[in-house]
Formats: C-alpha cells, structure tokens, sequence
C-alpha cells in the first residue's frame, strides 16, 4: 500500500483511525481493504462516520464479551449473525478474525469511550449501546459484570440516565409475552414515564421517543446499521401498545 493511498484510507476511516480505537486495530488496518467485500466501505462520503461507527462498535463489543470472564459461545454467534444479516455472509470471516485480535488485547474502556463521546452523535451512541446490550443479553441473563460495564460505558459515552435504562428495559421484558405488573413496569421505564403520568403525558412521551429513536437517526451509516436500530424502533412500539392496552385506550 502507498504512501498516498494509506493517507486517503485514513481520511476515509474517519475519527476512529486515532486515539485508542486506531491504536487496538494497528498497521494491519489496511489489509481491510483488499477485497470487494470489506467489512469497511471507501466509496462514498459517509464511509468516514459508518467506518468508524464498526470500528468502535467492535472494540466494545470485545470489552462487553470480556467482562465476565469468559466469552460465551451465544455471544459470538449473536456478533456473528448481525456480520451476516447486515453485511453478508462475505463480510463474517473478517468480522470475527477482528474481533479474535481484539479479544486477545487489553481495551480501555474508559478511553474508548471517551473517544467516542467526543466525536460520534448521540443518536449512534444510543445505537451502539443498544446492539451492547444485545451481547451481553444474548445468553438470556445479563451477568452483573456486564451490566456494570455497559452502565460505565454509557456514563463514559455520555448518555442521558434516562435513555440508558429505556435501552436496558427493553431487553429486561424483551422475551415475555405476558402483561404482568412487571412488563408494564419495564414499558413505562422504555417510555421514559412514570405509571402515574396522564394519557396526554403518554403520547407525548411516546411521539418524543419515536423521534429519538427513528431508524432515519442513523440512516447516514448506512442500511445495515439503519435495520439494527429499527429493533429499536419495534421495542419502543410494543412498550407503548401495551400500555396502551393496560389503559383501555384504541
């Protein structure tokens, strides 16, 4: 690889290509894009922010799988199936020897994270913390371990407190389908409402929401991180039908 052609990879890469994030991916960043099928796009103009969205993406994700000591055989098939569902079946091999390197690598979460506070919207923040939480919940339990790293990432990223336990109640009440006290307890917590609120303070609060969570919010990373983020979107949906249904309100 050229002098030049490193020094437009870069420019392409975006932010993440420095500070902390770069330095765990290493020299070795180039060899990313020898094929047609990189996980890591160079052709268009948003390939900056896309590129280093992945990049931090999966640098926590090898810090979330570590947190508890051992790396869950549900995890790497929960990274390995958002590789193929969002990029295809091409882009897995890459993904995963990725994420090996990283696993073996001592990350800093706190200066990761900062890093991706200072640079990345809030909207692909909340995005990442989300597919986060879909790690650790993968095994169907959250380990203490992992709740106390995602707590100290959001903190780290700079999330609203309000946001971060929307994201986490949606994975808590995720695989229930029944509307005991305790779903619709974790239903107000993704709407970010109290029980008591009145039913205009519920569809305000539903509409605000929506708009935070739209999928269009990231639609700049590209299609496959706009379809991660509608899981989002259909979270925050079902919160609202059900306490809707709880209220008696059509």
């Amino acid at each position: 690889m050229g002098k030049n052609t490193g020094k437009w990879i870069g420019g392409i890469l975006g932010w993440a290509i420095g500070g902390p994030i770069g330095a765990l991916f290493g020299v070795g960043i180039g060899s990313m894009f020898d094929g047609s099928k990189s996980l890591f796009q160079t052709n268009t103009a948003s390939s900056g922010a896309r590129n280093s969205f992945m990049m931090s993406l999966l640098v926590l994700s090898a810090a979330v799988m570590k947190a508890d000591q051992r790396v869950m055989r549900s995890e790497l098939e929960f990274v390995k199936e958002f590789l193929r569902r969002n990029f295809g079946p091409a882009a897995v091999p890459e993904g995963l020897a990725l994420l090996k390197d990283l696993l073996g690598k001592e990350i800093r979460v706190e200066e990761v994270s900062t890093q991706i506070a200072l640079h990345m919207p809030v909207s692909q923040r909340l995005q990442l913390f989300h597919y986060l939480c879909g790690i650790a919940w993968s095994d169907g339990v959250m380990d203490s371990a992992e709740l106390a790293l995602l707590r100290q990432i959001a903190l780290l990223m700079r999330l609203p407190a309000a946001d971060v336990e929307s994201i986490l109640a949606m994975f808590q009440g995720g695989a229930r389908e029944t509307t005991s006290q305790q779903d619709l307890d974790q239903a107000y917590r993704i709407l970010e409402i109290e029980p008591t609120a009145s039913d205009e303070e519920l569809k305000k609060a539903y509409r605000r929401m929506a708009m935070k969570y739209h999928p269009d919010k990231v639609a700049t990373l590209g299609e496959d991180v706009r379809k991660g983020a509608e899981e989002k979107f259909k979270a925050l949906s079902k919160a609202y039908e059900l306490v809707k249904k709880s209220r008696g309100i059509q």
